[in-house]
């Protein structure tokens, strides 16, 4: 049996970088390099016209920086094309505003190459992923910020739609979830995106990222929530 192929595009200003990352990913089989592009906008020109599967993005370019442009491209694809956010600069502020804007996982540019092609196929799969030490402080600022009132926001929900967001929110995979909570993964994947509907998310991350600020989840509680899908990339179950 033939492994599918995903599809990348790479969006990065510096040309070596740039040039590393394309030939790093077309050295894979299962990877099929798109297009490489040096700015936020042409990044999004370049969803459009190409739509791949994943798209790695600088954070800091020139014009339309890359979180401005995952925000887009999430948004017009409809979380149909995910996004890795690639910094030097693993500040707070970046990750947070990338995963609030949809990002499937957030690495950093000194990360060993095979945890980069892990990476691609993680998110390619459906999976969410950060850097260990990017989720150990991402807990830390749900800690600090409190909760919101999430009445209004979850309440649309089934019963057995906030259970599977709580599931989500644990780390797990379509697998697990189905596993624990007894449903066929394809009930999974209805209910996953149903409940995507109702909360006007788009992407795996912004679910836990949302368990976590409305207290569905409490950092102190379940730890291992947020550390999961921080960890997802050693895993290669499909969504």
């Amino acid at each position: 049996m033939v492994d599918p192929v995903s599809s990348v595009l790479v969006a990065d200003d510096q040309a070596m970088i740039r040039g590393g990352l394309v030939a790093l990913l077309s050295a894979e089989p299962d990877l099929r390099v798109l297009a490489e592009v040096a700015d936020g906008q042409a990044a999004v020109a370049a969803v459009r016209r190409r739509r791949p599967d994943v798209v790695l993005m600088d954070v800091r370019m020139p014009g339309t920086d890359g979180i401005a442009a995952a925000r887009e491209i999430i948004t017009e694809t409809g979380g149909r094309t995910s996004v890795i956010m690639l910094t030097v600069h693993d500040h707070d502020e970046y990750v947070y505003a990338a995963l609030r804007a949809g990002a499937s996982g957030f690495l950093l540019k000194d990360a060993p190459p095979e945890e980069l092609v892990k990476a691609v196929r993680t998110v390619a799969s459906g999976e969410a992923l950060l850097a260990p030490s990017v989720t150990r402080r991402l807990l830390r600022r749900f800690a600090a910020l409190g909760t919101r009132d999430c009445a209004s926001e979850l309440a649309a929900l089934t019963d057995r739609e906030r259970d599977v967001l709580l599931e989500v929110a644990r780390g797990g995979s379509n697998a697990d979830i189905a596993r624990t909570l007894g449903l066929a993964e394809l009930t999974v994947k209805s209910h996953l995106y149903h409940v995507m509907q109702k909360l006007h998310l788009s992407s795996r991350t912004q679910l836990v990222i949302t368990a976590y600020e409305t207290g569905l989840v409490c950092p102190g509680q379940d730890n291992a929530a947020v550390e999961a899908v921080g960890t997802r990339a050693a895993r290669s179950e499909s969504a």
